[in-house]
């Protein structure tokens, strides 16, 4: 079911260690090297995004491994959101 209004972040879209074949949305240079569930729902509510997290969700091109996903409010492209949730995750690890 859709949410309209809503964005899915996977870790899958800002990890550094997939290539874009496997998931990766934003550059190498801007992801981050295995992002976690709560590290992405910390950043969109810093953000202000209000994420609702959905552990149980498996990522569709890696199907057997649930990973989790993010729900959050759309404000910009799901590039743009991305970009920035990585940008927040790098700035709380001190990269």
């Amino acid at each position: 079911m859709r949410d309209e209004g809503k964005l899915v972040i996977w870790p899958a879209s800002i990890d550094r260690s997939r290539s874009r074949r496997e998931g990766r949305i934003i550059s190498r240079k801007s992801s981050v090297s295995d992002p976690k569930l709560d590290e992405i729902t910390k950043a969109a509510q810093s953000l202000g995004l209000n994420p609702r997290v959905e552990a149980d969700k498996a990522y569709p091109r890696s199907w057997w491994e649930k990973s989790g996903r993010v729900m959050v409010d759309k404000t910009a492209s799901k590039n743009t959101v991305a970009r920035n949730i990585a940008k927040i995750i790098k700035k709380d690890r001190g990269n």
